[in-house]
């Protein structure tokens, strides 16, 4: 029960804090809070779930890599326009480690994880190293859809050059993509499927972070279609982050009913 307990408290904060955000005025110091507590609270989560289910070594190194990595990327991409395009950061969120805010090296593990084991669970009996990646990679991206044009509205970053989705260009979607091959890569190698720690190894994707996935669907596509009134976010991130996630609850779903019969 001590894991299950331990999730409570970053769960529920990042509830509250993605429930609480709508309500609170754009652009203002409150929804800047939110959103650090949202961030931090999926990243705790995630992190926590993971040190239960590979173990401390493997989970903590897999999120200083992709947290370094990231930040390196994020670094240089405003600088070169590559991978995502010529942005910059504001001095909206703090703190920033070379003008890059913490929460986003931190928001890339806290949904690449879930994202790789939804798409693990998706797959099923076809899942493999390499169509993990890749489908893990574009269920992170699918995700994307959603924080960019909340994060661009709350003036978080500035496109140089508005693009066509929401004012974001598309090469945001493809630096997305690619960035997402290596950070799938990375989870491949430090925390694969197939291991894990005596009473946490599970066949087709960890539930929780299935279902966090799954729930950051929903929670994102209700969010947008009810409060944000943005039926074009709601419709592009909805049908694209949910297909994976209702086929990976699916398999999960269909997975445990198996492991009952057998019993």
């Amino acid at each position: 029960m001590k894991p299950v307990r331990s999730l409570l408290l970053p769960a529920a904060a990042t509830v509250a804090a993605m429930i609480a955000t709508p309500l609170a005025p754009v652009r203002g110091p409150l929804r800047r809070i939110l959103s650090s507590v949202t961030v931090g609270g999926l990243f705790a989560s995630t992190l926590t779930r993971s040190i239960a289910r590979w173990g401390r070594f493997p989970a903590v190194t897999a999120a200083a890599v992709v947290a370094a990595g990231t930040t390196v990327i994020e670094h240089v991409g405003p600088r070169t326009g590559k991978p995502f395009g010529r942005y910059h950061y504001t001095e909206a969120l703090q703190p920033q480690v070379s003008g890059v805010p913490v929460i986003v090296p931190a928001a890339w593990f806290a949904m690449a994880v879930p994202a790789r084991e939804a798409a693990h669970a998706a797959l099923g009996s076809r899942s493999t190293g390499l169509r993990r990646v890749l489908l893990g990679s574009a269920a992170l991206t699918a995700w994307d859809l959603f924080l960019d044009p909340q994060m661009t509205t709350e003036g978080y970053w500035e496109w140089e050059q508005p693009g066509r989705y929401r004012g974001i260009p598309l090469t945001n979607y493809v630096g997305w993509f690619l960035t997402g091959i290596a950070v799938m890569a990375v989870l491949e190698v430090l925390m694969p499927t197939g291991a894990g720690r005596k009473g946490h190894r599970s066949v087709g994707g960890d539930g929780y972070l299935v279902g966090q996935y799954a729930y950051m669907g929903v929670m994102e596509t209700v969010g947008f279609a009810a409060f944000f009134k943005d039926r074009v976010v709601a419709t592009a991130g909805g049908s694209t982050m949910l297909p994976i996630a209702i086929a990976a609850v699916w398999s999960r779903f269909r997975s445990h009913r198996r492991a009952q019969a057998r019993e």
